[in-house]
């Protein structure tokens, strides 16, 4: 696979995904507040590979569960634009979130998260499954995936017969399967060497830019900045943006 960078370009002059307005969260334990971050503002645009550095417990992956609505802020708003329309995750149910994010959200977390007792191949069709899309041309879109991720030969193996770094592969297909507008990366190399790491980040980078996707990672890796469009770094309860890494151009 060629790991030669394309810049991601918008579709139009104004091609925002989603909308961070205000945003702040604050955890209570009894009588005491940990405010994690606050009125964080920022714009993620279509098609391009946002990363979120930061030490540990600096509400990276906080930060990554409000944008998915898995949890919700103490104040502010998060809004994706979907061909539908604008949707306010914040002002949704919970129940409306859950189906928000089957159709729209893909993850890849750092323990892989397959089910054990399911085949590679019953791993990628759950969420088609999930979405009423497990249907012949569910499964062709599966065995495809499981192609481009070089697995083809392991579509009856069970997770645990994978080394740590096909089951991350598995899990990218997995992700994609479904056509999501979004796809959130936690530490997807954190479980990983280094030389199997950088392979899984070339392989989720190229994979996306060739679908078009928007993808925001949390990472501790240092490889991402030659690869990324746009580096931000969670410092203080705010975001630092960094400069734009390479030749990428991030819209202004």
């Amino acid at each position: 696979m060629s790991t030669e960078k394309q810049t991601r370009q918008p579709d139009r002059a104004d091609a925002r995904l989603v909308t961070l307005h205000n945003l702040s969260k604050v955890y209570h334990e009894g009588d005491r507040t940990h405010p994690v971050f606050h009125n964080i503002d920022l714009d993620i645009h279509q098609g391009t590979f946002t990363v979120l550095l930061g030490r540990s417990g600096s509400g990276k992956s906080t930060l990554l569960n409000l944008i998915s609505g898995i949890d919700l802020p103490t104040a502010g708003e998060v809004i994706v634009y979907t061909d539908q329309g604008e949707v306010n995750l914040t002002r949704l149910s919970e129940r409306e979130r859950t189906l928000f994010r089957r159709k729209h959200i893909g993850f890849v977390f750092q323990f892989f998260n397959l089910i054990p007792t399911l085949t590679v191949e019953e791993n990628l069709l759950l969420p088609l499954e999930l979405n009423g899309r497990a249907g012949p041309a569910g499964r062709a879109r599966a065995l495809r995936l499981l192609e481009a991720v070089e697995l083809a030969d392991r579509v009856h193996s069970f997770p645990d017969r994978l080394s740590g770094g096909e089951q991350q592969r598995v899990a990218i297909a997995r992700a994609l399967v479904h056509d999501p507008l979004l796809l959130l990366a936690d530490e997807p190399t954190g479980n990983l060497d280094i030389e199997t790491g950088q392979s899984v980040l070339e392989l989720l980078d190229g994979l996306t830019r060739q679908r078009g996707k928007t993808l925001v990672m949390v990472t501790h890796s240092t490889e991402v900045i030659g690869v990324a469009d746009r580096l931000l770094t969670m410092r203080d309860g705010q975001l630092v943006d960094r400069d734009y890494p390479r030749s990428a151009q991030g819209p202004a």
